[in-house]
């Protein structure tokens, strides 16, 4: 039926329909390719992602306890490609500070990888109670008895295996396998087992440590029979007994801690990463691959002589040469150079000044005895529940910040977990004021009072659980370190610069203060646009960042951010040459846009 026209227009039917209709079909396919051109043209570029090895390989590399003012006062000090790749060529964020209060190893690489807190990953600590586990002893983060260590001689002692069992979230690795259906290689390698596993996830293809007393490279049944022969290869070629040379220990009995507190440890670590990345074949595949890294020899060290000294500031320099060696190896081994790759650097957590130092200056930087704390407690226990009787309340083999309490014990006495964990809160002050005893002479003149414990809060795992805290910065700290682990518990906040017992100038983490909190984080890669990038950011913001960018889900408990501030312009973000592309979830029409910009470069 005709139509009658108004206006020169078909009622409701735009203009250019019109045109459409009544054009000649010569003149049809010439306007459709205009327009196909100009809207090519306005449109944005679209993303390179992990469909299609755009990048071809990611790397997180995490150093531990590595506070981020070591890299402003040691800056003169670095090379080209080290810690200067991330602070002259790439995005860099000085003022990122953790967003929770337990400042640990194996809290700090969940959260990098998940983008979450321990209220979302539900890892707390290195370590705690499990009575249904053990009853002698914590069970680590990682040990899981279901399965066995992979690598060691056989009749080696090697104790459980290990597993990501605990972590309660998936990693930025993890959405990486699922998304492209497995495809994606993802690998964790660190000296320390929970720094390799809980970074990389639960679906990554392998974990790797080292066997602590031998040093030797191995992992778990979790992930794999057998060592890949690569890696039989590493430990058979000399290796280990070049870094044991180089370290200027002799004969050592733990490797972990003797010779890991050396450079000769940190080129080790990297130089079974390039073997891992060779023998993998990362960084030649159809899909994006992910290597998460964690430097351990800096904490291993860092305990024992303190973020000030001058062992510590030799070894940041020697790690900044290591990861020049290592940048510059990716750049000529990984197709298309360092501009085929990712690199994400931050820290699981900063330290505390060594007490001996910070007393010197004026801070009330006291050390607990922890055991001490212990014995009063059970003693104020046992006077409550059961006078004149040595029941053990409070469970041994303790570390700051938690205080776990022996649940068997308060049940025989008829008590329960609020009871119990109320009475133990209530104690702590007492007990706290006899830590603190003044010194029973005078003080020569001009002299200052020796340093004194101070209990600054405390909270019951109850409280913690249930969100009984103060509305406020600090509580919010508090509420994102909850974890279901550990039994019954209750959470001590010493006083700032305090810490439990500590050896010369050694020190540790675990607080809720700024100087434990504070990491470095920066980006190098494509998409990010260079800069000194000044404003709060928070480690999570990582996986968030890593996850949309590589075009695959967030982790499911992410808390992060997309840190668009230091993105470039997509139309801006080129590689080095387009990457062989496997047809996946639509990735056909990727295909034929990179075979025509190919065209287009010829």
């Amino acid at each position: 039926m005709h139509v009658p026209i108004e206006d020169g227009r078909m009622p409701g039917i735009p203009w250019y329909h019109v045109v459409w209709i009544f054009m000649p079909m010569r003149k049809r396919f010439l306007s459709l390719f205009l327009m196909v051109a100009l809207i090519a043209g306005f449109a944005p570029y679209a993303d390179a992602s992990a469909y299609d090895a755009h990048p071809k390989l990611v790397v997180i590399l995490v150093i531990d306890q590595f506070r981020e003012d070591y890299l402003e006062r040691y800056r003169a000090d670095f090379k080209q490609h080290g810690f200067r790749l991330f602070l002259d060529h790439g995005a860099y964020f000085p003022d990122c500070y953790y967003g929770y209060s337990n400042l640990l190893t194996a809290p700090g690489h969940s959260t990098i990888g998940t983008g979450a807190y321990t209220d979302g990953h539900g890892i707390g600590a290195n370590q705690w109670w499990d009575l249904s586990r053990n009853k002698q002893r914590p069970v680590t983060s990682v040990e899981d008895e279901r399965y066995a260590i992979v690598g060691m001689p056989t009749g080696s002692e090697t104790g459980p295996g290990r597993s990501p069992r605990n972590l309660l979230a998936s990693t930025v690795g993890d959405e990486l396998r699922l998304d492209t259906k497995g495809l994606a290689r993802v690998f964790g390698v660190s000296l320390k087992d929970r720094a390799a596993i809980l970074l990389s996830g639960a679906a990554a293809n392998g974990a790797f440590w080292v066997d602590e007393a031998t040093g030797r490279f191995e992992t778990s049944t979790y992930y794999m029979r057998q060592l890949p022969g690569w890696a039989m290869a590493f430990n058979s070629s000399g290796r280990l007994q070049q870094a044991i040379q180089e370290s200027g220990v002799q004969d050592p009995k733990n490797f972990e801690v003797e010779v890991g507190r050396t450079p000769a440890a940190i080129s080790y670590e990297l130089d079974f990463a390039k073997a891992l990345i060779q023998g993998e074949h990362m960084g030649k595949n159809d899909v994006t691959d992910m290597l998460t890294l964690s430097i351990s020899s800096t904490d291993i060290l860092g305990h024992g002589v303190g973020p000030d000294a001058d062992e510590q500031h030799a070894l940041v320099d020697a790690l900044d040469t290591d990861l020049d060696g290592f940048f510059t190896w990716l750049d000529k081994n990984v197709d298309g150079g360092l501009g085929n790759v990712w690199i994400a650097l931050t820290a699981d957590h900063g330290v505390a000044p060594s007490p001996a130092v910070a007393a010197q200056l004026g801070m009330n930087a006291a050390q607990i005895d922890t055991g001490k704390l212990i014995s009063l407690l059970n003693d104020a226990m046992n006077q409550k529940f059961s006078p004149g009787e040595k029941v053990e309340y409070i469970l041994p083999h303790q570390e700051l910040p938690y205080i776990s309490l022996n649940q068997p014990s308060f049940e025989r006495a008829g008590i329960n977990e609020q009871e119990a964990e109320t009475a133990v809160q209530t104690a702590l002050t007492e007990v706290f004021q006899s830590l603190a005893k003044p010194p029973d002479t005078p003080l020569p003149a001009q002299s200052k009072l020796p340093p004194r414990p101070v209990l600054y809060r405390s909270y019951t795992r109850i409280q913690l659980a249930d969100g009984d805290l103060p509305h406020t910065q600090f509580g919010d700290l508090l509420a994102h370190s909850y974890t279901p682990n550990g039994g019954w518990y209750v959470r001590v906040v010493p006083a700032a610069f305090q810490m439990g017992l500590e050896k010369g100038t050694g020190t540790t983490h675990f607080t809720p203060y700024s100087y434990d909190r504070h990491v470095p984080l920066g980006f190098y890669g494509a998409p990010f646009a260079p800069g000194i990038y000044h404003g709060r950011v928070e480690p999570v913001d990582l996986a968030a960042t890593f996850a949309s960018l590589l075009g695959v889900n967030q982790p499911s408990a992410s808390v992060g951010h997309i840190l668009t501030q230091a993105l470039k312009p997509v139309a801006s973000v080129v590689y080095p040459k387009p990457a062989p592309v496997r047809t996946h979830r639509g990735t056909r029409a990727a295909a034929k846009k990179a075979a025509a910009e190919e065209r287009q470069q010829q």
